[in-house]
């Protein structure tokens, strides 16, 4: 599940497997056109389980936001979603941190 802490975070909770995302993939994180220039952070602090499936949403939200010149950083990134994009070799790929 996808919550809007604010105007530039958001909080994602629960399960982030096969069986979840595609219905997060749905929600409306506004990386669209008309929000260039922001930033948003998205938080895993209450993520509960990840599969790789989670490496892919996250790649899926950073390109929406990269084509649409959206500053998007993630937080609190669980060690084990962590040991998921170290192993598909994408770790570096992911702004972690808050935004600036």
């Amino acid at each position: 599940m996808i919550t809007r802490k604010d105007d530039s975070s958001l909080l994602v909770s629960g399960d982030v497997t096969m069986a979840t995302v595609s219905a997060l993939f749905r929600e409306d994180l506004k990386l669209r056109p008309e929000n260039a220039g922001s930033n948003t952070v998205v938080d895993f602090a209450q993520l509960e389980k990840v599969d790789s499936s989670a490496v892919s949403l996250m790649l899926v939200w950073l390109r929406e936001a990269q084509r649409n010149k959206i500053d998007l950083r993630f937080a609190n990134v669980p060690a084990n979603l962590m040991s998921l994009a170290k192993l598909y070799g994408v770790a570096e790929l992911l702004p972690l941190g808050a935004a600036e």
